[in-house]
């Protein structure tokens, strides 16, 4: 009601002026707290896939099918198969996470989880995607998604966006976390926990009846009352035997509806930015950055529209 919604704003409001405080005395000292992130080495050639993995459609020749025009109902053995893939997925983002320190390069990080999705039996859903040439996004710093996992190596207080995706039993599995390297500033802090938590207070709104919008609303509200800002460029998705597919899911303020049904999965990924919400793909033709080089973060679930409400389907850290 009114008393919760007064309590959440001046929450936010105590820790935004923590944040201000502490950004200003390390601006005043260093200029910036972290490293830019450009275009980094790197190691080309793709990593193998066992003959004994069923592979996507575009494995070979990085051209994804079109995907449906209209929102499907899933059945329960669809959901069942896309349960068993969120819950592999998150397994190997949580161990993934967990290997990033400082020292460990990105490229590291993306042959580690491409073992580890392999000897599940399952493929790396990125891989060859449109060309994309790694198996997982590594996204540091000012990378708002989609980085390439490369030489660089990880430097203590940065933030590290890691994006797991699977293809597994003919459906896709995705969610992403952001960690940070060491303690880092109150910011990066910040991010994280406006990212989670926006992320999170949006599926436990979620449940049949209600519009997608509400769902942008919410994140909104939480980043807003943060003093951040949102990226508009990427949104959720649909997503089943498809990687990418309806419902589009704003996480802005919106009037964007459908409705949500029961059997509908969708993924629910905001992009918080400390920044403008302006940005740019780099030369590479995958690598979103800020256009202020301010940070971001970003952290996703896939979840399943029930008779009662919302099943978190990729559950991680």
């Amino acid at each position: 009601g009114t008393r919760s919604a007064n309590m959440l704003k001046q929450w936010y409001q105590r820790r935004v002026r923590g944040s201000l405080r502490r950004v200003i005395l390390c601006r005043a000292c260093t200029q910036r707290c972290y490293s830019v992130v450009g275009l980094d080495h790197v190691i080309p050639g793709i990593q193998p896939i066992p003959s004994n993995i069923i592979v996507p459609s575009y494995h070979k020749s990085g051209i994804p099918p079109p995907r449906p025009q209209h929102i499907d109902i899933k059945s329960q053995s669809a959901i069942n198969n896309l349960r068993e893939a969120g819950h592999i997925t998150g397994e190997i983002l949580d161990k993934t996470i967990a290997m990033a320190d400082v020292g460990i390069s990105t490229d590291e990080l993306d042959r580690y989880a491409h073992s580890e999705i392999i000897a599940r039996g399952a493929y790396p859903a990125p891989l060859n995607y449109r060309g994309f040439p790694k198996s997982i996004c590594t996204s540091v710093n000012n990378v708002l998604c989609h980085g390439i996992p490369s030489t660089r190596v990880l430097q203590d207080g940065d933030i590290i966006s890691i994006d797991v995706s699977i293809f597994y039993k003919g459906v896709f599995g995705d969610c992403c976390s952001t960690a940070i390297m060491g303690e880092g500033d109150v910011t990066s802090r910040e991010l994280l926990a406006v990212s989670r938590d926006s992320t999170l207070a949006a599926i436990a709104k979620c449940r049949p009846g209600l519009s997608f919008s509400e769902i942008g609303n919410t994140i909104g509200e939480h980043a807003a009352l943060a003093g951040f800002s949102i990226c508009k460029e990427f949104i959720g998705h649909g997503i089943g035997y498809y990687f990418h597919g309806l419902p589009e899911v704003y996480h802005y303020a919106n009037h964007h509806g459908p409705t949500m049904r029961p059997g509908m999965v969708f993924t629910i990924e905001p992009i918080i930015m400390e920044g403008r919400d302006a940005m740019q793909i780099l030369a590479d033709g995958w690598t979103a950055v800020s256009a202020d080089s301010g940070r971001a973060a970003q952290f996703e679930h896939t979840i399943a529209i029930t008779d009662s409400g919302a099943e978190i389907l990729s559950p991680h850290g």
